[in-house]
This record gives C-alpha cells, sequence and structure tokens, in this order.
C-alpha cells in the first residue's frame, strides 16, 4: 500500500512538474522582464466623465475622456511619472469614430495619479487641422533629449489617413505641432500612406533615459502592419529606409502560426543596451488558420525583437512567445473583448522599469520589472 501511494505521489509531482515546464515563459537575457502587475492597483487610470474642456473645433464644452481611457506614453519629468494618454469623448460609436485627445496624468510612485482636467495635445483650428479632425491626437509615444526637450510621436487621424505627427515640449503641456513626420522625405511620398506607431531609439546615461544618436543619427522604429526604420538629424523631418526601388524595408513581419500573425506595430521607446538594441512591441494574433492557437483569436499580446547596436536595421533574435499577455479580466474587456495589453510607455524609476498599456482600449495599467530580478514572463496558456 505504500509503495503505491508513494508511487502515486511521484507521478503527481512528475506530473505537476510537466505543467509547469509547459506554462512557464523563461525570457532569454537580452529581454526586459518578466513585468509583474501590482496587486489591487490596476487599471490606474479610467474614464471621467467630469472633466470637460471647450473644443475648439465644436465651438461647445466636450467629456473629452468620458469613454475610454488607453494607450498611454510615460516619460519622466523633475522626478515624477508623467503619463501621456489616449482618451476619447463618446461623440462617435466605435472605435476609431470619436475623437482622441491626449491627458496629462503625473505620479511620484508611479501608482497613483493626479490628473489635468483638460487635454494637452488635440485638434484645433492650427496648421495640422487638415490631418487631426475629427479623428484627433492618438496613441503616443514619448521620450526626452538629453537638454530636456520632450518629443512626441501621435497618430494624427482625420478619420481618412493615419499619419505619425511630431510635437515638441520643454513642460510636457504646452506643445509645438511639427505635422507629419514623412511630408518632406522622397518628395513627399510616405506622407501619403498609412503609417502610425513611432518608437524613438533611446539609452540610458546613468539614470536618466535619454534620446540616442547611433552612427550621428536618430532612429525612429515605426509601422502597424510591419516594423519599419527611419532616420533624422533634427527630430522632425524624417527619411524612412527604403531598397532600391524606394520600397519600405520590413524588419520585421507577421508570421504565421504565432502571437503576432496579425500585426506587428512598434510600443514604447526603443532602448539602446550592451547586447544591442531592444523594442517592445504589439503583436495581434490573426483569427484564421494563420494565428497561434495558443492565444485568442485578434487578441494583442507583446513580444521583444532585438536589433543590432550598430546597425538599427539588423534584427539579431526575436521572442517566439509573448512576455506579457491580456491575463486580468480588465484587459479584456472593454471596447476590445478580444483582449489587449498595448503597450506604448515605460520608464525608469527608482532602478525599476515601468511598463504603461492600454487595458482592451479602455483603461490604463502599469506593470513593473525589477532588473535586479530576472524573472519569467506571463506564463502560456
Amino acid at each position: 500500500m505504500k509503495k503505491s501511494i508513494t508511487a502515486l505521489f511521484l507521478c503527481l509531482l512528475l506530473f505537476v512538474g510537466q505543467a509547469f515546464a509547459q506554462t512557464e515563459n523563461k525570457l532569454p537575457d537580452w529581454t526586459f522582464g518578466g513585468f509583474k502587475r501590482p496587486a489591487g492597483v490596476n487599471p490606474v487610470i479610467s474614464p471621467d466623465s467630469t472633466s470637460t474642456f471647450f473644443c475648439p473645433m465644436n465651438k461647445k464644452q466636450i467629456d473629452w475622456e468620458s469613454n475610454d481611457t488607453f494607450n498611454p506614453a510615460a516619460t519622466i519629468k523633475d522626478g515624477k511619472i508623467i503619463v501621456l494618454y489616449r482618451a476619447e469623448d463618446k461623440a462617435g460609436k466605435a472605435i476609431g469614430k470619436r475623437t482622441s485627445r491626449i491627458g496629462y496624468a503625473e505620479s511620484e510612485d508611479g501608482i497613483s495619479f493626479k490628473r489635468k482636467k483638460e487635454p494637452v495635445l488635440f485638434p484645433g483650428e492650427d496648421s495640422q487641422k487638415a490631418v487631426e479632425w475629427p479623428g484627433g491626437c492618438e496613441d503616443p509615444r514619448v521620450a526626452v533629449t538629453e537638454d530636456g526637450l520632450y518629443v512626441i510621436f501621435y497618430t494624427q487621424w482625420n478619420q481618412d489617413k493615419a499619419r505619425i505627427g511630431v510635437a515638441t515640449s520643454r513642460d510636457l503641456m504646452k506643445w509645438e505641432k511639427h505635422g507629419p513626420v514623412f511630408k518632406k522625405a522622397f518628395n513627399g511620398k510616405f506622407n501619403e500612406i498609412w503609417t502610425k506607431s513611432g518608437s524613438i531609439v533611446t539609452k540610458l546615461v546613468g539614470d536618466k533615459q535619454v534620446i540616442a544618436k547611433i552612427n550621428g543619427k536618430y532612429w525612429l522604429y515605426f509601422g502597424e502592419a510591419n516594423v519599419n526604420v527611419a532616420t533624422s538629424t533634427d527630430l522632425i523631418n524624417w527619411e524612412p529606409v527604403v531598397d532600391s526601388n524606394q520600397n519600405l524595408v520590413n524588419l520585421i513581419s507577421p508570421r504565421k502560426g504565432y502571437f503576432d500573425s496579425n500585426l506587428t506595430e512598434c510600443g514604447p521607446p526603443a532602448i539602446l543596451t550592451d547586447k544591442g538594441i531592444v523594442l517592445l512591441y504589439n503583436g495581434k494574433n490573426d483569427k484564421g488558420e494563420d494565428g497561434d492557437k495558443q492565444f485568442t483569436p485578434n487578441s494583442y499580446c507583446a513580444g521583444q525583437v532585438l536589433f543590432d547596436k550598430n546597425d538599427p536595421s539588423k534584427v539579431l533574435a526575436r521572442l517566439d512567445k509573448p512576455f506579457f499577455r491580456p491575463m486580468e479580466a480588465f484587459e479584456k474587456s472593454g471596447q476590445y473583448v478580444a483582449g489587449t495589453v498595448f503597450i506604448e510607455g515605460m520608464v525608469y524609476h527608482k532602478k525599476k522599469w515601468l511598463l504603461y498599456y492600454g487595458c482592451a482600449d479602455s483603461r490604463v495599467g502599469v506593470a513593473v520589472y525589477d532588473p535586479a530580478i530576472k524573472t519569467p514572463g506571463d506564463p502560456l496558456p
């Protein structure tokens, strides 16, 4: 009898061990993560129907963040974490049919935020009206130069064509819009196509994350269907890397049978490390036969890719499994019920990395990575 119990116990241990091995998500040493969601704090930013401002386009008071608050950028100013998040009003009936504006929230600890009651970047009677109205200003990514100039890349959406726009600021509240980043390159050829999601290359200088130069240029990963790259000498005007026929060079693309089988969309500002340039990106799973059956059809999970630090267009490694995926209820309910953890903002604060992300296109969440304690990514289903 004792031998039978012992054998049963050993079988149980073996089963548990195998189950754990199947779900553990060990990450290579070049990656960031795993990221852990702090208990009981998410979402950290949610819609607020009491916030109103006078819209210069509608010529009336608008409850500008009443429907959804999501897809955030993040940076540091005066020791505080600043999150610039996309907010939608109730003007439309579906994703992409409302007007988006960029809100401002600040925090001492990255968890509890104080928000401004009015947006800081929005469509107006200005030089960008034609490319920003009525869709608005969407999905920001922000970074800062060593001398304190903040640069934001965001989607200018007129409900016809999406374009990456750029604006600059010294205080993160008053922004100077410079317009589409590709308006001049190749006689404006790439200003007439759909472009989104600009992730500029940054580096750590001491404890400060700043915009980096490589080979005398700034580098911007961008793209939604694929990941492409562009260079600049002034941070305002960007020239995509193209082939001999002036077509965009795809650095990575969707892969059949993987979590990123439908889209590969750039995430927060990329980071130059001693291993190379790490780009965190958003992968959308295909809903058809090309998708990864391990993950929900149409869900957005997060991946990472490593580029050569001397040649930002050269891929060295790429995760086959997401390091971050929809797991919590607030990540699988709202506008996007298939599940979304859409990463756009990451800051280095008190020796830890804080990742800010959109939860189901409806809320803002945070997850934390401590480089001193390398842990697995989100467990696999």
